[in-house]
């Protein structure tokens, strides 16, 4: 299994987060992320983006142990996740269980908690190891946000500890869409030089709620990921990549962003996903 320990812990943006393997096996993962304020929204409330991470992380941990080192390389077929509740300057603990594995495909469980067992995440994750098959052909990217209009909410997102970690810059966030560039930097890849999967499901996340937020514009309101779903089509490249998130529907408070994300050189769509978010008074 040192293989699969050393890619979670060795893996520069794992290493950023903190993520220390506890435990694995064939069929599951423990992991321990101690609280640290670079992963943190202001308020001390860890980032949507990390339990995310945390959850793709112990995935591929479950997926590369059962399917074993030569099954690779990996990535995350269909991903779903829903926050309990916030761990707010607090440890969390994650929980990986394999459900069912198959010849190229291993279906995982995550649960992330505080230390005191108060659940935060619930993640149902279908994992493929490509077995060596050439890289697949990607479609282009059928979204742009267009315009560069960014509001002033936009800028002071920089300000987040763990945003302004990932590098990610607002450069387009008006009339309920926003586009949001994530570079090629140590702080975000993968232990073979690629993107993070954590990371890219980071930006996903962060612009899916810009665009929400550029749907209400600042006011006197609490704010969280509800809800996540997601494809990450192929192992992340390098290069710096863009998202594109637009509100395709809204119920009150609650807001379904759609986003893509594309390899920003080629126009490859590498994920996409739909984030529900919540703006409350």
């Amino acid at each position: 299994m040192d293989f699969i320990r050393d890619w979670v812990e060795n893996s520069p943006y794992a290493q950023s987060l903190g993520v220390k393997l506890t435990s694995l096996s064939e069929t599951g993962a423990a992991f321990l992320l101690p609280f640290n304020e670079r992963n943190a929204n202001p308020g001390g409330a860890l980032h949507g983006g990390v339990y995310a991470s945390l959850s793709s992380i112990g995935g591929h941990a479950v997926a590369r142990a059962a399917l074993g080192p030569d099954s690779g390389p990996w990535h995350t077929m269909g991903f779903q996740i829903n926050y309990l509740a916030a761990a707010i300057n607090e440890d969390v603990i994650g929980e990986a269980k394999l459900l069912r594995k198959g010849k190229e495909l291993c279906f995982v469980e995550v649960t992330t908690h505080t230390k005191d067992g108060k659940p935060t995440g619930h993640a149902a994750l279908a994992m493929r190891g490509r077995m060596g098959l050439a890289p697949a052909k990607m479609v282009k990217c059928p979204v742009d946000a267009g315009g560069a209009e960014v509001s002033p909410m936009g800028k002071m997102m920089g300000g987040v500890s763990f945003i302004a970690a990932r590098g990610l810059k607002a450069e387009q966030m008006a009339e309920s869409r926003a586009r949001m560039v994530m570079p090629d930097i140590e702080a975000n890849r993968d232990l073979k030089g690629g993107h993070h999967e954590g990371a890219v499901l980071a930006l996903l996340d962060t612009c899916g709620a810009m665009a929400a937020w550029a749907e209400t514009g600042p006011g006197p309101y609490k704010a969280s990921t509800a809800s996540i779903q997601a494809q990450l089509q192929k192992p992340q490249p390098a290069g710096e990549l863009v998202a594109y998130a637009h509100v395709v529907n809204r119920d009150n408070e609650i807001f379904w962003s759609h986003v893509d994300v594309a390899e920003r050189q080629s126009g490859d769509l590498v994920a996409q996903g739909t984030v529900l978010y919540r703006i409350v008074r």
